[in-house]
């Protein structure tokens, strides 16, 4: 019963993946806190530029009319971006992100999923890891899900952590 085996292909002809640049976006939730350590692991494994990235809420959209921003709304915007800034610096523990090769911190201002897509079109990032909530039925239907808008929008590939069920990073 001895079949044809296919010849022998040497490494040259396979592709290899290549991600030089991943995107952790951060919320500082536990949810994230998996996706970073995800996203860690791959870049430690393939030397990639890591960006992590946080948004922070436009309160344009829940405002009727743009001339009803008051100061104090804008000083408001202004403050979660510097808190954000500095929540940031924290990120990644070394923990469990030892040994990255570069870390890309940055903080935007807007809708977060529209925002995600744009720095990773505009930075050609390779691969997203985003944490999910797990959000079912109606929060799920009330909320949306960023994660799940990214991954029908992103030019790139997308890694969606769930905060349970298998894990392949030892702790």
């Amino acid at each position: 019963m001895g079949g044809v085996r296919p010849p022998y292909r040497s490494t040259e002809e396979f592709t290899m993946i290549r991600l030089e640049r991943i995107l952790v976006p951060v919320d500082f939730s536990e949810f994230g806190d998996c996706a970073i350590r995800y996203g860690c692991e791959f870049a430690r494994k393939f030397s990639s530029e890591t960006h992590f990235l946080h948004v922070v809420e436009d309160a344009y959209p829940m405002v009727p009319e743009a001339g009803m921003l008051l100061p104090s709304q804008t000083d408001y915007i202004q403050e979660l971006k510097a808190s954000a800034e500095r929540g940031l610096t924290k990120i990644p523990d070394n923990k469990h992100c030892e040994g990255l090769s570069s870390i890309v911190r940055h903080v935007s201002v807007g809708a977060p999923f529209l925002e995600i897509i744009r720095y990773a079109r505009q930075h050609q990032i390779d691969l997203i890891v985003i944490g999910t909530h797990g959000r079912t039925g109606l929060s799920h239907m009330l909320m949306g899900s960023v994660a799940e808008r990214i991954v029908r929008k992103a030019h790139c590939p997308v890694l969606t952590i769930r905060p349970e069920g298998h894990s392949f990073v030892m702790p």
